[in-house]
């Protein structure tokens, strides 16, 4: 029987896989040209006809099928912050209906096909991370386990259990703990911010934890991408023009804009009737140049290569003062100066609404910023320079603690679930 810990995240997907004796290691994925342990959280579907159904292809090897391939092809990204979404019924892709739980377990599938180790569900134990609050306008919690479940049915999976990131991220860190702590862990990825107190204590060589309480939000990464869309990119798409009716200078519907912004909705987009109404717009609009390139970026499945360009810009922010961004869909001339001054501005009421989340959590579990020993900052989002500003100003620096930052949510799941007491640290599934 193996034991693996899998971190289904909105951005990147990681597993490793645990023994008896407590060593935890992670799981590659293989591909012709490359291996990676940290599998981009993608999934694309070429078409073949009519009589062959839509080849899937996960992580790096979808973005190439996507970037490289000359037939139709279709692109899903962020997949994570459909889970809880009750609107979210299903896409269809190239006339094959999806459900969430279907392409949850086409990617998982098409993942565990190129794992190595080899995966065999009916010897496994899988431990499943999940947020603490799913990503998301009111999510609906229960919904999103009871397609977590579903797809891992799918897949054949019976021994599961589900257990709090932010639990994983903390287990994982108190393998290096020299005596009893108080532990904040943030868990900072790309759909949620995850918050988890815990105690940790030993007892006859024994560890034993405690959880204290929890919290989180929908904000993290992929919402600070948007600031950067938002203010740089889509006033180049006609983002604050306007259009005549009847006589009258109207705006267009700023939440048309949104959908772009957040490039995990294109796929809904691109099929909606609020993208057929913008299309018929195009004749009336003021500044249809604008208008016609926004139209062609949605249709040309953009929003991948607008991640990229995004993402790339706000890592460079997390080292320099300012950086620049490129995207050559608007132009190969396109470059726009973003200053960190600038981005922190923009994700200044997003930070705000993370520390109350977090007052949150302290004041359900009783208890203050003194009362905590150390603070575990883990996920990619951890990087940004005023994310870990925010928690330094709270608990200071000497309190702060990394490392592992993409790797310890899974590495936790898989040591957590080769103990004799895994279930003791599970949720209801």
């Amino acid at each position: 029987m193996q034991t693996i810990g899998l971190d289904f995240g909105t951005s990147n997907t990681v597993a490793m896989t645990a023994s008896m004796s407590g060593t935890a290691e992670a799981v590659t994925f293989l591909g012709d040209r490359e291996t990676v342990t940290s599998l981009p959280s993608v999934l694309s579907f070429l078409d073949k006809g009519a009589a062959k159904a839509p080849h899937p292809e996960v992580g790096p090897w979808a973005i190439r099928q996507f970037l490289e391939s000359f037939g139709d092809v279709r692109f899903i990204q962020s997949l994570k912050t459909f889970a809880a979404s009750a609107a979210f019924k299903g896409t269809g892709i190239f006339g094959v209906p999806f459900d969430f739980q279907n392409l949850m377990a086409t990617f998982l599938t098409a993942a565990f096909e190129r794992a190595h180790p080899q995966i065999n569900p009916s010897q496994t134990r899988l431990v499943v991370g999940r947020p603490v609050k799913f990503a998301g306008h009111n999510p609906d919690e229960p919904l999103a386990m009871k397609r977590y479940r579903s797809a891992f049915r799918k897949l054949g999976y019976d021994d599961i259990l589900f257990v709090m990131e932010p639990v994983g991220a903390a287990f994982s860190y108190a393998q290096s703990l020299k005596q009893d702590t108080t532990i904040l862990v943030a868990d900072l990825g790309g759909g949620t911010t995850d918050y988890s107190l815990m105690r940790f204590e030993t007892s006859a060589g024994h560890m034993h934890a405690h959880p204290l309480g929890r919290g989180g939000i929908g904000i993290a990464g992929d919402t600070f991408d948007y600031r950067i869309i938002d203010n740089v990119v889509l006033p180049k798409l006609g983002k604050g023009s306007q259009y005549k009716s009847m006589g009258k200078t109207l705006d267009i519907p700023p939440y048309l804009f949104s959908y772009f912004a957040r490039w995990h909705m294109l796929s809904i987009f691109k099929t909606s009737d609020d993208f057929k109404e913008m299309k018929k717009l195009l004749r009336w609009c003021l500044d249809p140049d604008q208008i016609e390139l926004f139209i062609e970026l949605v249709e040309e499945d953009q929003g991948y290569p607008l991640y990229k360009s995004v993402s790339e810009t706000k890592a460079l922010l997390s080292a320099n003062e300012e950086a620049e961004l490129t995207f050559k869909p608007l132009g190969p001339d396109f470059k726009a100066s973003v200053s960190r001054h600038d981005f922190e501005s923009w994700i200044a009421p997003d930070l705000l609404k993370m520390n109350r989340a977090l007052d949150s959590a302290l004041e359900r579990a009783k208890l203050s910023e003194d009362d905590i020993d150390r603070v575990f900052m883990t996920g990619g989002t951890s990087f940004v320079p005023a994310v870990r500003k925010m928690f330094a100003d709270r608990f200071g620096t000497e309190r702060i603690s990394g490392g592992n930052e993409l790797t310890s949510v899974a590495n936790g799941l898989a040591l957590i679930g080769a103990r004799q007491d895994a279930a003791d640290w599970s949720v209801a599934a």
